[in-house]
């Protein structure tokens, strides 16, 4: 396959190479976005392809072929010295990338080289941040309703990447929707769907990723689990159906997580914290576009009024960027580590970034200077600095940012209000967004299901085992000597009174021979003694019988601690 790559962790999707009307066959905008966005689109084709050292990892050279699938391929004799380099039956093998090393996120590495210098983690830090989030997704509702602070700042630290699959799923909500609609995917993955958007579908699913292991075959398991996932969408929310945009956040839950987990969560992200993104119109991300410019005019007073001078509607350079949540526009260690703060506090990581951004692409007089046309400034936003975009600088400048989700708010309602002046009434009616993990669980609580592994550690004989096996021996032991004295006295079964039991003590009855202490006070008690017709016989035997009595009880009960103590152990 020559020519232009189709796509990569830098390259922007096929929906947004086009003019943003043509994304889904569906208008999005006036006459004045159109022009503007053949124009730049145009221009701007050499700039989308990002260098290995900036974007992600470099593409193979274009003599190499990514066609081929697994049924097409046989086995070459090298086949069994490729497995140190690459996953053991991963796509990469399938389509003779198997002399090449994969990084560490999954992406094929050029000869060259990785994406640059990665901030690598100590492996001490790590284990110690592992153990912690194992804590808090063991008793994940305690953490959320009182701790939920430092769960955020957790995340703004980087959720460990071991974990990071099952942490975005129970901050999303995912796990709680998984739980309350069981077999409802397999459900959806059986049914046919519908061909309008299966043929759609089977047309994106190339481009999404195609230099990760995962997605690099066609027809391998990556591509046929995003299939699956986008297909169920459709299924799940016909009305809405599918949006090209959909496959990168899909594919990038795949990498995490299995299908049916995947899908939930990108039911979270289109319901929760991107409401109204994907549908018809794409009005929401319109809307957003509007707020995104407002809340530019205060972080950075210089790139607004340059953007307002050229008159480049935010559709132009802010559609990607939020609909994909840049996971096609930043280095993947950034993508991370945004999607994890993403996951915990909402849509606002998105706004922030998408300011930071700006600001230190066109946020000084000297920047402003080099790009005098729309071309320039549109070639400027989607060719951005790597040290912008650099894990740890585009982090903290996230974190930093005074944009509250009230702010948000705000804008939104004043940006419909003038919506709805000059155009009229929305015509999707999408739920209110969520804003975070703590917004979603409070609106939608549900039963979490516990991680914490079986216990592994004995306990001490003595200890008590509530519903254990020894704990009911004694009991089944009394009965069957209960049963032998109701035969040897000719009676039905009746459980004796604490009188009775005394009295039947006393005769010699209540206990088999092998039970009886061997001490000399059991021959004192005698059956013409109790049965006397004297009144003082029974009074002056009292004192006599209770000794025996509790002797024969407590040494009865020693028996039964010591069985009960090798049963615990076996």
């Amino acid at each position: 396959m020559g020519g232009e790559l189709p796509g990569g962790p830098g390259a922007p999707p096929p929906s947004m190479r086009r003019p943003i009307g043509s994304a889904r066959g569906r208008g999005v905008g006036g006459g004045r976005v159109a022009e503007v966005a053949a124009g730049a689109q145009a221009a701007g084709a050499a700039g989308m392809a990002k260098s290995n050292g900036e974007n992600g990892p470099r593409a193979p050279a274009a003599g190499e072929s990514l066609s081929g699938t697994r049924e097409s391929l046989a086995q070459g004799p090298d086949a069994a010295t490729t497995d140190e380099l690459s996953s053991l039956g991963s796509d990469s093998e399938a389509n003779g990338f198997a002399e090449r090393r994969i990084d560490k996120f999954g992406f094929i590495v050029g000869s060259q080289g990785a994406e640059g210098a990665l901030e690598e983690v100590p492996l001490e830090v790590l284990r110690q941040r592992e153990s912690k989030w194992l804590d808090m997704l063991n008793n994940w509702d305690k953490w959320m309703a009182k701790k939920h602070k430092k769960i955020r700042l957790r995340c703004q630290k980087g959720i460990p990447p071991s974990l990071r699959g099952r942490a975005w799923q129970y901050l999303s909500g995912g796990k709680v929707k998984l739980q309350q609609n069981p077999g409802k995917f397999d459900e959806l993955d059986m049914s046919p769907g519908d061909p309008k958007w299966l043929d759609v579908i089977e047309r994106d699913l190339h481009r999404q990723f195609p230099f990760h292991e995962m997605f690099v075959s066609r027809g391998g398991h990556g591509q046929q689990d995003l299939f699956r996932v986008l297909k169920a969408y459709t299924l799940y929310r016909p009305e809405e159906g599918y949006c090209q945009a959909q496959a990168p956040i899909a594919a990038v839950l795949l990498m995490h997580m299995p299908a049916e987990q995947a899908f939930w969560c990108l039911v979270q992200i289109c319901e929760k914290y991107l409401p109204g993104y994907y549908s018809e119109k794409l009005e929401a991300i319109q809307l957003d576009g509007e707020i995104l410019f407002s809340l530019l005019q205060k972080v950075s007073p210089v790139a607004h009024k340059h953007l307002s001078r050229q008159k480049i509607d935010p559709l132009l350079y802010m559609t990607e960027w939020f609909m994909c949540a840049f996971s096609r526009t930043l280095p993947w260690s950034s993508v991370l580590r945004v999607w994890d703060m993403f996951f915990c506090e909402g849509v606002k990581i998105i706004f922030r970034v998408g300011l930071v951004l700006l600001k230190h692409a066109l946020g000084s007089p000297e920047k402003v200077k080099a790009c005098q046309g729309q071309y320039e400034t549109i070639e400027r936003l989607r060719s951005l600095s790597p040290k912008i975009m650099q894990e740890a600088f585009l982090v903290q400048e996230v974190v930093e940012l005074p944009v509250t989700e009230r702010q948000i708010e705000r804008e939104h309602l004043i940006q419909l209000r003038r919506w709805q002046e000059t155009r009229g009434e929305l015509q999707c009616r999408s739920p209110p967004r969520l804003h975070g993990a703590k917004a979603i669980l409070d609106a939608e609580p549900g039963p979490r299901p516990t991680l914490q592994p079986s216990p592994s550690i004995r306990l001490p004989p003595d200890a008590p085992l509530p519903g254990s096996k020894a704990k009911s021996k004694p009991s089944k032991q009394a009965q069957k000597e209960q049963q032998k004295q109701t035969k040897a006295r000719g009676q039905p079964e009746k459980p004796p009174a604490p009188d009775q039991a005394m009295v039947e003590a006393a005769a010699g009855d209540a206990y088999p021979p092998q039970h009886m202490p061997p001490n000399d006070s059991a021959p004192q008690v005698s059956a013409p003694q109790v049965s006397a017709p004297q009144d003082s016989a029974p009074q002056a035997s009292a004192p006599q019988d209770s000794a025996p009595q509790v002797s024969t009880h407590h040494r009865s009960q020693e028996s039964l601690t010591s069985q009960e103590s090798e049963d615990t152990y076996l």
